[in-house]
């Protein structure tokens, strides 16, 4: 059996976790809720999950599939280095960021979601896995083959003419021909 990968859950959940926070927060920010503050962290918050976790990590094995306009993104999660890349400190990030809120009702549904990320984020590091860049694959030109360049010269193979279907214009009652004889039999 194969070997799961965290962090790509990982990923998928906070990525989630920053929508929902994000929405929470506007929901307390929007109606004045009492503790709005704690709902304008969870806007700055969720902004902040959902940049950081927009591009996704090169896969161990397969094929990684990236985000469309996830290169700009990917580029300045690169360029912050160790911070970025180890999934320890992701995960000690994303406890942190969750704790505000869940001092309000707006914003505790993504708390949650956001410390379940974290603890997938520990998983994944105690594992052993840390983020790689997708990075763009280099486009080979492939020259056609002379085969491609000429195409055959001879028809593709044909049944012989006793079995082929006969054409309904060359027939007088039939679509077909039945090559067994069919009689009534009345009794």
């Amino acid at each position: 059996m194969g070997k799961i990968e965290w962090a790509m859950w990982a990923n998928e959940q906070a990525l989630a976790s920053g929508l929902i926070y994000l929405t929470g927060g506007i929901v307390g920010v929007a109606g004045q809720l009492k503790g709005w503050e704690f709902a304008a962290f969870g806007i700055a918050a969720g902004v902040f999950v959902c940049l950081l976790e927009y591009p996704r990590s090169k896969r161990a094995k397969g094929t990684s599939v990236e985000r469309t306009g996830q290169h700009c993104f990917t580029v300045c999660v690169k360029a912050f280095g160790p911070l970025t890349r180890n999934y320890y400190v992701r995960a000690f990030l994303h406890a942190a960021l969750c704790v505000p809120g869940g001092f309000m009702l707006a914003t505790v549904l993504g708390c949650v979601c956001l410390g379940m990320a974290s603890l997938i984020y520990l998983s994944a590091a105690i594992h052993g896995e840390h983020w790689e860049p997708i990075l763009p694959k280099t486009e080979s030109t492939k020259t056609l083959t002379q085969s491609i360049k000429h195409p055959p010269q001879n028809p593709p193979p044909r049944p012989p003419p006793e079995m082929r279907r006969k054409r309904a214009e060359d027939l007088e009652s039939a679509a077909y021909v039945n090559p067994i004889p069919v009689t009534a039999n009345e009794g």
